[in-house]
C-alpha cells in the first residue's frame, strides 16, 4: 500500500451568492488592501473561497462540531 492516499475529489464546484451593497464594498476594499499588501491584483471572486476556507478553518466550535459529526 502506498503511503499516500489516494486524492480526493478535485472538482470544483461553483457556488452563486448574492450579497449586500455594504458586503459588496467590503469584499472590494479587502481586494484593494491584499493589492497593497502583495502588488498583485486579485478579483474578488478569487479571495473568497480562500476567505471561507481561512474562516472555517478558525473555528473551533465548527471543527468540534464537524468531527462529533463523523465528517
Amino acid at each position: 500500500m502506498l503511503k499516500l492516499a489516494k486524492l480526493p475529489d478535485r472538482t470544483p464546484v461553483k457556488i452563486t451568492i448574492t450579497v449586500m451593497p455594504d458586503l459588496n464594498r467590503a469584499l472590494s476594499d479587502y481586494a484593494a488592501v491584499y493589492k497593497e499588501a502583495y502588488g498583485e491584483k486579485a478579483e474578488v471572486a478569487d479571495l473568497i473561497p480562500f476567505m471561507l476556507d481561512a474562516f472555517l478553518a478558525a473555528d473551533r466550535e465548527f471543527a468540534k462540531a464537524r468531527k462529533d459529526r463523523g465528517a
